[in-house]
């Protein structure tokens, strides 16, 4: 009974024993087994900068493969190969911007090397070595947007590039910006992402005083601008958002105030002084679009140095005299190299 006791009582100390082991071995055979794919990754491990993606989009071209890069069409790729930059790159190197996009977080829209040929052969030139510098700078600038914009965070309406101009953000049907559609969205790169585009964008080329002057519906307020002595400012001057009334709306002018002419109107409103006034109420400072009003009303300081309140969602104006004017739909949004203008139906006018 006492050697059966012992050996019960050894027994007991080598199962114990056996179970500590296993246990160690366990925890060892998961020692071996780690490994650091298994801890969070790095969003940044693998990626490359979107110059050297550009450069070399062959080499890279399985980012352009992947489903969630790819808009489809009827639920089937329209494209056999993926796209290539040659034409972009070498855009970026003449304007010595391939360092800017190598190494600042951005968003590229990436024209396709297709969608230089089509631009080429609308300006009449043969390769890119045909456009100056000077010339494909502002362009190039006009694709490129300051941080990451995936397509999730896009809404319809007017991104700021680094050209200063906006593209308008359309979507529905895919993803638009101005004309041109993204074939391939959301290209991940170690600074920033890259939306692939079927078109070259081509940002505004005239001044808001150039606009105007081009459109006979403006040509009371071109004459009224320049008589001020502001077409200078509004040429070369800004950003600024113009609130621009056409022909029709200051010959309402006139016929509100009993007036027969401009001359009597400039007079009436205390000279050219007066009219300088009434026309920098017209003006706002910065870019402001129609997609970055708020719904409801809103004061707006003039760079006259009164306010006004519009009303996006009714397309109104009231001035501060309580005057309304309305905001053309189909007229808002003109871009201009300095800025942008919303044609109105009425002349707003300060305190006089």
């Amino acid at each position: 009974m006492k050697a059966s006791g012992i050996l019960s009582g050894k027994a007991k100390v080598a199962a114990a024993m056996f179970i500590a082991l296993s246990i160690f071995v366990v925890s060892c055979s998961k020692e071996d087994n780690y490994s650091p794919a298994s801890e969070p990754q790095d969003e940044t491990e693998g990626l490359v900068d979107i110059a050297t993606i550009l450069e070399n989009s062959e080499q890279y071209s399985g980012l352009f493969n992947e489903q969630d890069n790819m808009l489809k069409r009827g639920g089937q790729s329209d494209f056999k190969r993926p796209p290539t930059f040659y034409n972009l790159t070498m855009a970026l190197i003449k304007t010595d911007l391939l360092k800017v996009v190598a190494k600042n977080q951005l968003t590229v829209l990436a024209p396709t090397d297709q969608a230089f040929e089509a631009l080429f052969h609308q300006l009449g030139v043969k390769s890119i070595r045909d456009i100056s510098a000077e010339t494909l700078r502002p362009i190039l600038l006009y694709h490129v947007i300051q941080g990451k914009v995936w397509s999730s965070q896009l809404k319809n309406g007017f991104t700021r590039t680094l050209n200063g101009s906006a593209v308008e953000v359309k979507l529905g049907n895919g993803v638009m910006f101005n004309d041109a559609t993204v074939l391939f969205a959301n290209i991940r790169a170690l600074n920033g992402v890259i939306h692939v585009i079927d078109k070259v964008l081509l940002p505004p080329g005239q001044s808001l005083v150039e606009i105007a002057a081009g459109n006979p519906a403006f040509s009371i307020l071109v004459t009224a601008v320049r008589a001020a002595g502001l077409d200078g400012v509004l040429a070369t001057g800004g950003p600024y958002t113009v609130f621009a009334p056409t022909n029709d709306a200051f010959v309402a002018l006139l016929a509100e105030l009993k007036l027969n002419s401009v001359e009597e109107l400039i007079a009436a409103i205390g000279g050219v002084e007066g009219l300088k006034k009434v026309l920098l109420y017209h003006v706002v400072s910065d870019r402001v679009y129609s997609s970055d009003l708020p719904a409801g009303p809103l004061q707006v300081t003039t760079v006259q140095g009164e306010k006004f309140t519009v009303n996006a969602s009714m397309l109104k104006i009231t001035d501060a005299n309580g005057r309304e004017s309305g905001l053309v739909p189909s007229l808002l949004n003109i871009q201009g190299t300095n800025g942008v203008i919303h044609v109105i139906d009425r002349v707003i006018l300060p305190k006089l």
